[in-house]
């Protein structure tokens, strides 16, 4: 056996446990998981979730100052927002120093609209004191702004006055909440490229007839030469008629030089010539 055929075979169980590595680490990441078995998912929440897979990579932060009490929320979309690998929005107290999971990943829903996506994290940390101790949820309103991809996430309320169903409001703009751009060619867009298209066979089809049919050379080449020349003989003496002010071959006025244009001479003093 040469040298280096073991050494390719080493190169090649690299290369495997290196793959099979990247396919454990890839199934094991954070993701959103939807309500419902995985095979009894909604394809529509599936697609939206898809569409927003740009935004996993954009961690979103929010402070909220109320008295001397100050949180930190903390958002990332279908991917772990702290320790917790299934937290998908948390908040943490400044004041306590104190980690509270808002949403799960876990317990993920979406729904979207015409320029809206609305993603709602169940299953966060329960309350301890209202809301009858049921577990947090964060409603994220994600609306059409084309301008950015993932930006303006703010804390929009705290709803935790009712017996239940208590939720955190947040928002988000995003250009993947946008409808699709209707990219489709108006009328005079069409009417346009046909005009062009055809001028062009009609220059190129002519050149090439005269060319190598006729056997012109020079301007001649040029389809339809005399006809072109004369059209635009015809519209400058058209242009020429409608713009004059008076007729073209007018004589033009002469105008003799007049007394008052020569203006009057010095009058001569010959005094100095009479004798003394």
């Amino acid at each position: 056996m040469a040298p280096w055929d073991g050494c390719i075979s080493v190169l090649a169980v690299l290369c495997i446990c290196l793959e099979l590595a990247g396919i454990v680490i890839g199934d094991s990441a954070p993701n959103c998981d939807l309500a419902g078995a995985s095979k009894k998912e909604s394809a529509m929440e599936k697609a939206v979730i898809q569409k927003l897979a740009p935004l996993r990579a954009i961690n979103f932060t929010a402070t909220v100052n109320n008295g001397n009490d100050s949180y930190v929320y903390t958002f990332r979309v279908c991917t772990n927002a702290s320790e917790d690998v299934t937290s998908g929005l948390t908040q943490f107290d400044n004041k306590l120093k104190k980690t509270v999971v808002v949403g799960r990943i876990s317990q993920t829903r979406v729904f979207n609209g015409s320029d809206w996506i609305l993603l709602t994290y169940q299953g966060g940390d329960s309350y301890t004191s209202h809301c009858s101790n049921e577990p947090r949820k964060a409603m994220v309103m994600i609306s059409c702004d084309s301008s950015t991809l993932g930006d303006g996430f703010t804390v929009m309320n705290e709803e935790n006055s009712k017996e239940m169903d208590c939720f955190y409001l947040f928002e988000l703009n995003s250009k993947l909440a946008c409808p699709p751009e209707d990219k489709h060619l108006s009328v005079g867009s069409v009417l346009l490229i046909v005009f062009a298209c055809l001028l062009a066979v009609y220059l190129i089809g002519g050149f090439l007839y005269h060319r190598l049919i006729v056997g012109a050379k020079g301007m001649d080449q040029f389809p339809n030469y005399s006809f072109w020349q004369e059209l635009g003989t015809l519209a400058a003496d058209g242009c020429d008629f409608m713009c004059r002010s008076k007729p073209r071959n007018a004589p033009a006025a002469y105008r003799g030089v007049g007394d008052e244009q020569l203006g009057e001479e010095p009058e001569e003093r010959d005094d100095h010539l009479l004798p003394m």
